[in-house]
């Protein structure tokens, strides 16, 4: 199909936007854990940026959006990005078929990373590559196919935007399943009140920044062209993220007694995530809507998971898992008018994407069917994969304390941190969940 050098400009735009999301997580979980094991923790990040664009090339592209081959892409379709170009688009596009498999690699970046707030100072670095190479073929590919590659699930009529379900609910479900295997933290006595603190306020602000501005390329990005649905996505994200980040602070405030950054950012990130699989299909006050459930929902989730005694330690699930889960079930509800799904160019000009999703109780349960058997395929999946591993090359470090130290042989202070730490009859109070 044809080219068209706008929407192709507007995409290279998003492609490094979404690019840059990466290490703005590998600042916010940077800063959310311990000082002894910020190196590690963004290293988890910037890592996948080099081993899941690697498998994207060789096999992923072509494992979710190549012919269906069963219940996965044909891998030898795309490998290698074999049969793409710069001058011809793949069928219903409008940008070269390459600049959509770049696009799409940015996601597959990001997708794995988003675990690692989960299991923060558990997970060795060699065991998580290779963890991140297999998760991809094995989790990320199959749901990006039966969702975005013409797979049997959007045969059926299960939509998402920009990844409620490929992203949000597989990465925050597989997050869960990944505490069944490592465990708890180990934590000496005399860091029990410490331990949960985030040690840089200033990185999560900046990787919250970072990961905001951003995701107007993972959202916007999305429609895959210039036009009316990417004007929708944009703006539905930052109402999402804006709501769902004043009233995370609000709950803060009461429930803590004062306003905290850290909650703040967090709540901006749960309205984005919740926002995401539904951003260009829902009018703005949908919008709203989703970022006032995001702040109470997972806000309740990462809460409950404190008390059932989970140690997710930056709540991914709670926030990324169940926000993307609930955005994902009340597109059903969300969604435009019945009107609104006619041919684009009788439907009325309020519609924001056309042709597409439509609101009924048929599309609600549909998408209540799909996330919930994404979150249980992730959850078991996850498990295999990482007790697999754990049989061969152990999974948690052998050496306590400095993990940045034993894992890596580097230190991100030269001075510790705790030497400028206010003393503890000083310390704030802890302010809420955080996450990812």
């Amino acid at each position: 199909m044809a080219v068209d050098l706008v929407s192709t400009g507007f995409m290279m735009v998003c492609m490094a936007l979404v690019q840059l999301m990466t290490p703005g997580l590998a600042f916010f979980y940077g800063g959310l854990v311990k000082d002894t094991s910020v190196l590690t923790m963004m290293m988890q990040s910037f890592v996948s940026m080099g081993v899941a664009s690697i498998v994207w090339f060789l096999v992923g592209f072509s494992l979710c959006f190549g012919e269906s081959v069963y219940f996965i892409g044909n891998p030898w379709t795309y490998m290698g990005f074999h049969n793409l170009n710069v001058q011809e688009a793949l069928p219903n596009q409008s940008i070269p078929g390459l600049l959509f498999a770049g696009y799409q690699g940015m996601f597959a970046v990001i997708t794995p990373a988003l675990m690692t707030g989960a299991f923060a100072d558990r997970f060795r670095f060699k065991p998580y590559i290779i963890f991140l190479a297999v998760w991809l073929v094995l989790v990320y590919a199959p749901w990006c196919h039966w969702v975005w590659g013409g797979g049997w699930l959007a045969q059926w009529g299960v939509w998402d935007f920009a990844g409620g379900i490929v992203v949000h609910v597989t990465a925050g479900f597989s997050a869960l399943a990944s505490l069944i295997v490592v465990g708890k933290r180990q934590v000496a006595e005399d860091e029990l009140e410490d331990h949960d603190r985030p040690h840089n306020v200033p990185f999560v602000a900046l990787g919250t920044a970072l990961l905001w501005f951003g995701w107007f390329g993972f959202n916007a990005g999305s429609a895959l062209a210039t036009g009316g649905t990417a004007v929708a996505a944009a703006v539905n994200s930052e109402i999402a993220a804006s709501v769902a980040l004043f009233l995370w602070l609000v709950i803060d405030w009461i429930k803590q007694g004062r306003p905290g950054l850290v909650g703040l950012c967090v709540g901006a990130i749960a309205g984005l995530a919740t926002v995401t699989p539904a951003a260009g299909f829902i009018q703005p006050w949908g919008a709203f809507v989703l970022g006032c459930v995001a702040a109470v929902l997972c806000y309740g989730c990462c809460e409950l998971r404190r008390k059932l005694g989970f140690d997710d330690a930056l709540d991914v699930w709670g926030v990324h898992g169940m926000g993307g889960f609930i955005g994902t079930v009340l597109l059903g509800v969300l969604a435009d008018p019945e009107e609104c799904g006619s041919d684009p160019a009788t439907a009325p000009n309020y519609c924001v994407n056309p042709g597409t999703v439509t609101a009924s109780w048929e599309q609600l349960g549909k998408q209540l069917a799909a996330a919930g058997l994404a979150a249980v395929y992730s959850v078991v999946a996850t498990w295999v994969i990482l007790k697999a591993i754990n049989f061969c090359i152990p999974l948690k470090p052998y050496h306590d304390g400095n993990l940045d130290l034993g894992e890596h042989g580097e230190t991100a202070y030269h001075s510790p941190v705790r030497a400028y730490t206010a003393p503890k009859k000083h310390s704030p109070e802890k302010v809420g969940p955080s996450m990812v």
